[in-house]
Order: C-alpha cells, then structure tokens, then sequence
C-alpha cells in the first residue's frame, strides 16, 4: 500500500470522483499536502474518505462525519472515535426504527382511506343503477 496518494490514486481506489475529493477537502474534512497545483493525499485522507464514504451510506450527515474524522487518534486505538461511532449508529438505527413505524401508520391509513374511497364508489354506482 503506498505512503501516499493523488487524487486520482484516491478516486479509483474509492470509485469517487475528484470533484468529490476535491468538495470534502473545501469541507475542511481532507487535508493534503500540496506540491505546487499536486495534492498529495496521505493514508490518514485515505481513511477520513473512506469514513466519509461509510458515513453517507448509513445516513450521516457531513457535519457528523467530520466529527468522527477530527476524534482520528490511531496512538489512542482510536477510542474515542470509535465510542462517538457507536453512539452515532445506536442515534440512526433509532431514527430508521421510528421511520419504519411513521411509514407502517402512513401505509394503514392510506389503506383505510382506500377503503372509503372503495365503499364510496359502491354506493355512487348503486344509486346510478337505482335511478336508471
């Protein structure tokens, strides 16, 4: 694995695109060093990206992910991080839990409405019949 990384070494690393890169480095979340218009990305950008990465695919925000990415302590084993982390997930899966039910309650009650809607047509083509 290499020391270091270009955008471009990142990008097909990580299937992202450089203006991808290139937005959560204007985010203050990546942090390369620069030799003249080259950005040389280090292992730790590798991993803030791959966190980014993670973090949007369950449904953090940037804002959380860049708080992950500041606790980095690889000389702590990361604990802190980790334990900010856990308490993230523990906070979404929570979220989608409540989601799933505020959707069941939606799906009954579209249901019920449906059935009015059903019982209503009924009775409007009943009434035509008797009148013809």
């Amino acid at each position: 694995m290499p020391t270091t990384y270009s955008i471009s070494d990142l990008a097909r690393e990580l299937d992202v695109t450089t203006r991808a890169i290139r937005f959560y480095e204007e985010q203050g979340m990546l942090s390369p060093e620069r030799r003249g218009q080259e950005r040389i990305y280090s292992p730790k950008d590798l991993v803030a990206l791959k966190l980014i990465l993670r973090g949007k695919r369950i449904g953090f925000s940037l804002a959380e992910c860049k708080e992950l990415i500041d606790l980095y302590d690889p000389s702590s084993g990361n604990r802190k991080q980790l334990e900010t982390f856990m308490g993230k997930i523990a906070a979404r899966r929570a979220q989608l839990e409540q989601q799933m039910l505020d959707i069941e309650q939606m799906k009954l009650e579209l249901d019920t409405a449906e059935e009015r809607c059903l019982a209503a047509l009924d009775e409007t083509e009943k009434k035509q019949r008797a009148s013809v």
